[in-house]
């Protein structure tokens, strides 16, 4: 285990019991986009599962788009799940017929994003699980609360924990306390498997202009990332404290 997944391992562990997210025998579903923040977590959980005093499962649960109409090859996390011994799910959905041919959405995102959502926490319960673990790491945290303050105009991010009413299913974000770039340092050397995205508008949604502002910004006035992070918990918004 390289230096990198090390620091990261003790981020989310700090972050799993500062926020009370793993209970005894919680089976936790890790949604897999193929993406290197959920190839992370998924490592992360893993190798926490080993030596964490309270006993949980997993599960690992990745939903094809299948963008442009073709179904992408995970069989490299297939093989990443057999090694660290987690279940593996892979379903196939028509995200992107929905999307892009059916509605034509000239904002797809926030329409792709529920639609995931719905389906996880679906594919969750069904393969028995009460808590799903996001990948989301400081950086989208930083990201969130400046879209929803500048284009909403409110204060608010998603929380660290949550609970799910309606499919009684609690979503964490073990890694919060992680930046973007220790992880896909520690993705590299790690050589943990990646898939690409094939989403026509990667990198051109408003989550990557907040990104590019933010550190735009952070060069006069140091790292924002942290301080909007120390910001959220000092305050308490949406269970930070």
């Amino acid at each position: 285990m390289g230096r990198e997944f090390e620091n990261l391992l003790s981020l989310t562990r700090a972050a799993v019991q500062r926020y009370d997210m793993i209970a005894p025998d919680d089976r936790i579903a890790v949604g897999v986009s193929g993406g290197k923040d959920s190839v992370a977590l998924l490592a992360l959980l893993a190798r926490l599962r080993a030596f964490y005093p309270v006993p949980f499962s997993l599960v690992a649960i990745t939903l094809d788009p299948c963008f442009n109409g073709k179904e992408n090859d995970f069989s490299g996390i297939a093989a990443l799940c057999e090694q660290l011994d987690v279940p593996y799910i892979c379903k196939r959905t028509r995200l992107f017929e929905v999307v892009f041919e059916e509605r034509r959405e000239q904002n797809p995102c926030s329409l792709c994003a529920r639609m995931r959502r719905g389906a996880l926490h679906k594919a969750a319960v069904e393969a028995g699980c009460n808590v799903v673990a996001l990948g989301h790491h400081k950086d989208d945290v930083a990201q969130t609360l400046w879209m929803n303050l500048m284009a909403g105009g409110r204060l608010g991010c998603f929380a660290p924990k949550s609970y799910l009413d309606r499919r009684e299913l609690t979503l964490i974000r073990p890694m919060v306390f992680a930046d973007e770039k220790s992880i896909t340092a520690a993705v590299r050397q790690e050589g943990l498997p990646t898939v690409a995205s094939g989403c026509p508008v990667d990198g051109i949604t408003q989550r990557k202009r907040a990104q590019e502002q933010l550190a735009a910004l952070s060069q006069e006035y140091g790292p924002l990332t942290d301080k909007f992070l120390n910001a959220l918990q000092q305050s308490g918004l949406d269970g930070w404290g």
